[in-house]
């Protein structure tokens, strides 16, 4: 039986999975963000995951880990395009590059992006789309892009046609919920208090060619704020905002590319409103909720098809 190792240390997870062609799990534990913060520097993100890893590849020991692995990967850079860096991934890339080292085993590396990509079409059931184009929202606390996908040997290449132009859909959220005092990441409690707001507005936001701008709904919340808006209304505002651009942007795109599946990934992807929208919208196929925030399952997932292929 063949078996993937692959790690992941984002900027907000430390993760480790495995993958043995059919099934898998995930271990995955949120950075320690102090209360009122926006996020970690790089070097406390590090700093934690170089503590943590071990504990992630104990506790996946538990998920019954195959006791013998034929490759370990690893991402190491945030996307797959030039001066793609974050020391975060130092972590992850390293400890797997000895474990394969000792175990005379083969490393592969990947972006997280393209990790988020295989774990949202593994986890939705639609394997398929990593062998044929299909267009992609990497809907993140530091991303808001609408990718246009395409195989790449057993690998994925995308290419960034849409998404926001400043401040991505996860920060905003983020800076809601640090307006409103709620802890970080926000994205649950913003989802969670949405739903009942009685008073339920929206911003249309410009959109052209599938790229918006988020900073001015930034600047409506923190009016709303200040005029006394509820919590509820003003996380409703807020994420029915971000959804009204997602939607238009999506609609543009498929007049460039008609008929191409739309996958959503990312932590802003498991909001509940988005994904009733967008499924209703233009059919769009979800990650199931706990692989849309960082892990390292698509790692493993990609890991293991590069193994196979290069086995042939």
């Amino acid at each position: 039986m063949t078996v993937a190792l692959g790690l992941d240390t984002s900027n907000y997870t430390t993760s480790a999975a495995w993958f043995d062609g059919e099934h898998g799990e995930n271990v995955g534990k949120l950075l320690e963000v102090p209360q009122g913060s926006l996020g970690l520097r790089q070097s406390e993100a590090l700093f934690q995951h170089v503590k943590r890893l071990p504990s992630m590849v104990d506790g996946l020991r538990e998920t019954g880990l195959p006791q013998h692995l034929s490759a370990v990967g690893a991402s190491t850079r945030p996307r797959e395009v030039e001066g793609s860096y974050m020391p975060c991934f130092l972590a992850g890339e390293s400890q797997a590059k000895v474990m394969a080292s000792l175990l005379a085993l083969p490393f592969y590396p990947f972006s997280h992006q393209q990790g988020h990509i295989a774990a949202a079409a593994w986890s939705a059931g639609r394997m398929d789309l990593l062998d044929k184009p299909h267009l992609v929202w990497h809907l993140s606390g530091g991303t808001t892009e609408l990718l246009h996908v395409v195989p790449d040997g057993v690998n994925v290449r995308a290419c960034c046609i849409g998404g926001t132009s400043d401040i991505s859909a996860g920060q905003l959220i983020d800076r809601t919920g640090k307006r409103l005092d709620l802890a970080f990441p926000a994205g649950k409690a913003v989802d969670g208090l949405s739903l009942q707001a009685e008073k339920r507005e929206n911003f249309r936001v410009k959109v052209k060619d599938s790229v918006f701008s988020l900073s001015e709904i930034e600047n409506k919340m923190n009016a709303l704020a200040e005029a006394g808006t509820t919590p509820a209304e003003i996380c409703w505002y807020v994420l029915a905002s971000i959804i009204g651009a997602v939607e238009i942007a999506t609609e543009q795109a498929l007049a460039q590319y008609p008929g191409l599946p739309v996958l959503c990934a990312g932590g802003v992807a498991s909001n509940q409103m988005l994904r009733q929208r967008m499924i209703q919208r233009c059919g769009a196929v979800f990650a199931a909720p706990r692989f849309s925030t960082d892990n390292a399952m698509g790692v493993a997932i990609l890991t293991w098809r590069t193994y196979k292929k290069e086995q042939l």
